[in-house]
């Protein structure tokens, strides 16, 4: 398949080094459009007011990749990608391996997320791959899962356009106890805000909010009530793939909203 490689975690990171190699390896056309710098926590933000360049990067990835290093968000590296960079759409859109996961309400600030949805409205199958650890180095049992999922792609492409959302426990390959199919759940912090003060004397704050419970979503969303949530599966093991669109509407809204009356003079 002819992929489309990003990520938010930079051009350096490890977690795209070894998706990409690992693909390109199995004989699958790859390129990289990515951060040049870890782009985090952007959500789905766009550059605008400044430009935007990109530059060929040599000697990082397996030699058949065709690599760029953007300063942009990772969803300029995708828009940029499939409208200036490739010669040809790609037959699919991946971003990760992220170095942490992207579960429940993450996905909306999720740089990782962002730049495969960034895909999807493009009118491309896309991918988000997470890894459940902040340190954890050994990302490949998430980069053989990865190619798993892509060569069942190609063999049977998903039903409708959609963006498969992956969280892969850190675990050895032996150790993960399967894959489940889940809705997204949803993660409440504690939004603390760390005061400081610089060496100036100005006041600044630096923000450490911590997870501290995962929790069901609202009644109400047409949801299949028997199908886990991933924040939960992950817990067990289980690699979870949650499928997402871009469509934000609230279907039970819409009915209950209905009943509304507007009058006009």
């Amino acid at each position: 398949m002819k992929l489309l490689i990003s990520n938010d975690d930079g051009i350096s990171a490890l977690g795209i080094r070894t998706l990409a190699n690992y693909l390109a390896e199995a004989g699958h056309d790859v390129n990289v459009v990515c951060p040049d710098r870890e782009r985090s926590a952007t959500g789905h933000g766009l550059t605008l007011h400044q430009p935007i360049r990109a530059e060929i990067v040599e000697g990082i990835f397996h030699p058949a990749i065709k690599a760029w290093a953007c300063d942009g968000t990772p969803s300029d590296c995708v828009k940029l990608a499939l409208w200036a960079l490739l010669d040809a759409p790609p037959d699919l859109v991946l971003s990760g391996i992220n170095q942490g996961a992207n579960l429940g309400t993450e996905i909306l600030y999720s740089g990782t997320v962002s730049a495969a949805m960034e895909g999807l409205i493009e009118g491309i199958p896309s991918v988000a791959l997470s890894l459940i650890s902040h340190t954890s180095k050994d990302f490949q049992p998430a980069a053989k899962f990865a190619k798993i999922l892509v060569d069942q792609l190609a063999q049977k492409p998903l039903p409708d356009l959609m963006l498969l959302n992956v969280n892969i426990p850190a675990l050895k390959w032996e150790e993960i106890a399967g894959v489940t199919l889940t809705r997204q759940g949803v993660r409440r912090y504690i939004d603390v805000f760390d005061k400081r003060v610089d060496p100036r004397g100005k006041t600044y704050y630096w923000l450490t909010g911590e997870v501290i419970e995962d929790v069901e979503p609202p009644i109400g969303l047409n949801l299949p009530q028997n199908v886990p949530l991933d924040v939960h599966v992950v817990r067990k093991n289980y690699i979870s793939i949650t499928p997402l669109q871009y469509n934000l509407t609230y279907a039970d809204g819409l009915n209950k909203l209905s009943e509304w009356e507007f009058n006009f003079p």
